[in-house]
């Protein structure tokens, strides 16, 4: 595998201050350049012994994010490795995957037509016995996996498309030139644990955490064209809600802004 995977971390508790920095080197709240407070302090921080501070610390650099020098200390690396990040925007949905099939790229490993689970046929609006175009891929940044994606298409639907064609046109345009007039969506996130399958996929550890998102989306009759189960790799992607305040007084209360820009990028 192409990075240190959390086994080689050496310990829950190290793991999760190998985390804790991880994450703040990568949302840039420790800019490239700056310094990482000592093991002593750290260590006093976190209610943990050198020796675990020290652990995370050697993890930080083995994944390329810092870099350890005699006399001057643990400094972030101006360029991390492995630190390219997609960052979906959920309040302006259609936009964003236009904008993520541009930056990234993808590998087809399945694709079938099958019945689908009865949960999904329901989910989709469909009738007993129709079949569904089953396909999973894996989608790319910089030849970096960050997500592992499996989509339901009605048969009726994804007739209009190849195995060639999906393999290299992002699934929503393919939609569109079947005649889909997409017009909403719904979807949910949560989160899971890597399967053997996805863990090989997206090269993280087997029960590595993942960012796990379904959706559902509808034409403009309300009937389901697709059905995503989507797991993304949490140090490569990111979703951003941005939040406005609305109400007056006492019953102020923020909500989802509408019409939010969609970004996509590396992490500094």
């Amino acid at each position: 595998m192409s990075e240190a995977q959390p086994s080689a971390v050496g310990g829950t508790k190290s793991h999760r201050i190998y985390l804790l920095l991880k994450d703040a080197i990568l949302s840039g709240r420790l800019p490239a350049g700056s310094k990482l407070p000592g093991e002593n302090k750290l260590a006093e921080q976190h209610g943990v012994s050198r020796v675990t501070v020290r652990r995370a610390m050697e993890a930080l650099q083995t994944t390329g994010l810092v870099e350890r020098k005699a006399g001057v200390g643990t400094v972030v690396l101006e360029q991390p490795l492995d630190a390219t990040v997609m960052t979906a925007s959920v309040s302006n949905l259609m936009p964003n995957m236009v904008k993520m099939s541009q930056a990234s790229q993808v590998r087809l490993l399945e694709f079938a037509y099958v019945l689908p689970p009865e949960m999904i046929r329901e989910r989709l609006g469909m009738g007993q016995g129709g079949k569904v175009q089953r396909s999973v891929r894996v989608r790319m940044v910089d030849d970096k996996p960050f997500s592992h994606l499996v989509t339901h298409v009605p048969e009726a639907i994804a007739l209009h498309y190849n195995e060639m064609d999906l393999a290299n046109t992002p699934l929503f345009v393919l939609l569109e030139r079947s005649g889909v007039k997409v017009d909403h969506a719904s979807q949910s996130i949560s989160a899971t644990l890597a399967s053997h399958e996805v863990a090989e996929a997206l090269d993280v550890a087997v029960g590595s955490p993942l960012i796990s998102l379904t959706r559902v989306v509808f034409d403009e009759q309300g009937r389901g064209v697709e059905h995503l189960d989507a797991l993304y790799r949490p140090d490569r992607y990111r979703f951003q809600i941005d939040l406005e305040r609305n109400g007056d007084g006492n019953s102020r209360y923020w909500e989802p802004k509408v019409g939010g820009v969609p970004t996509s990028g590396k992490a500094e």
